[in-house]
């Protein structure tokens, strides 16, 4: 295969046509390589049509990618303290009412 430049729009068309007839023949049509088919498909799936930007560099991928990381575990650690407050919510209503019920039993029990 000889080396190409492909637009945006010839790599966008590529990944969207892969999609419906299959990666392999999709890249012999086109005389595309695999690594970058999945490179510019990491790239969409990524980055959207921006990836696909000049500025666009692995480092500034990589960044990405890494920052997604960290925002699901943020996410995931946000998940947890938002249960361990509704449980605790909740086995505070228990205790209270646990609490009025004694008192209102023992209030019976003192003045009968």
């Amino acid at each position: 295969m000889e080396k190409r430049k492909f637009s945006k729009e010839e790599k966008l068309a590529i990944i969207r046509e892969a999609s419906v007839t299959g990666v392999k023949t999709t890249l012999e049509k086109h005389g595309v390589y695999p690594a970058s088919y999945y490179s510019w498909k990491r790239k969409y799936e990524t980055m959207g049509e921006e990836g696909f930007s000049h500025g666009m560099t692995s480092q500034h991928l990589k960044r990405i990618r890494d920052l997604e990381k960290e925002n699901l575990v943020l996410k995931q650690i946000v998940a947890e303290k938002e249960l361990e407050n509704k449980l605790k919510g909740e086995l505070l209503k228990k205790q209270q009412a646990l609490e009025r019920r004694k008192r209102s039993q023992s209030g019976i029990s003192t003045k009968a």
